[in-house]
């Protein structure tokens, strides 16, 4: 992404410089919370060059951009919904949440609340602000890209930590997605406080039947 979008420079002349650029990672995984980031770049700067969707960009080239956008950013605040919300209140619901939580910090950090805000996807009716929702916002608009890197890395550096004290998992490498490993190691393990037990009940239950031999015979 070379400059900011002509979206975001008309969002700026209609109601002001501060414009925040918000996004989440998180959703699909079977541990860990949703993290979304809101990100306020300075207008009269030049876009980082190499900003991008997060998916879009390997580990590496992220932790560097994450580290000038860190640098150059007016603010960055960052929310969360713990894996006990997302069962408890759905992942579309608790991924709202973490946006507003993230959103909420900006005034204290800054000392002014964003005069717009500019979000990936669709818009969020209980968002609780005006807002402008861009679908693939993260690939089309350099300041929700911004947030995008800056959740994606703090989630990994999260799930990182975590693995550590859950080494079974592998969360290092698969940041609580459900890859192979992951699932056979719920098989083998059971769930943690970290996992989501609305997403791992179908998991347990395939492994379950995978287990069960075809030719298995039962009274």
């Amino acid at each position: 992404m070379a400059r900011w979008s002509p979206i975001e420079r008309t969002l700026r002349e209609q109601h002001g410089p501060l414009l925040a650029g918000v996004d989440e990672v998180g959703r699909g995984p079977l541990a860990g919370p949703v993290v979304a980031c809101a990100v306020i770049m300075p207008h009269d700067r030049r876009a980082i060059a190499g900003v991008n969707d997060s998916k879009q960009l390997d580990h590496a080239t992220r932790v560097v951009l994450a580290a000038r956008i860190r640098e150059q950013a007016l603010v960055i605040a960052l929310g969360a919904a713990s894996a006990r919300e997302v069962d408890r209140i759905n992942i579309y619901h608790a991924t709202v949440l973490a946006m507003r939580r993230a959103l909420q910090r900006i005034p204290t950090r800054l000392g002014a609340a964003p005069d717009h805000v500019l979000v990936d996807g669709k818009p969020l009716r209980t968002l609780g602000v005006d807002h402008t929702a861009v679908v693939k916002g993260d690939a089309k608009c350099y300041a929700i890209a911004c947030a995008s890197i800056i959740a994606k890395v703090t989630r990994d550096r999260l799930m990182t930590s975590l693995a550590l004290r859950y080494p079974h998992f592998a969360w290092e490498r698969n940041s609580g997605y459900g890859t192979a490993f992951h699932r056979q190691a719920l098989a083998e393990y059971g769930l943690t406080p970290h996992h989501r037990q609305s997403f791992c009940l179908d998991t347990q239950v395939s492994l379950a039947l995978d287990a069960i031999s075809p030719d298995s015979s039962h009274d």
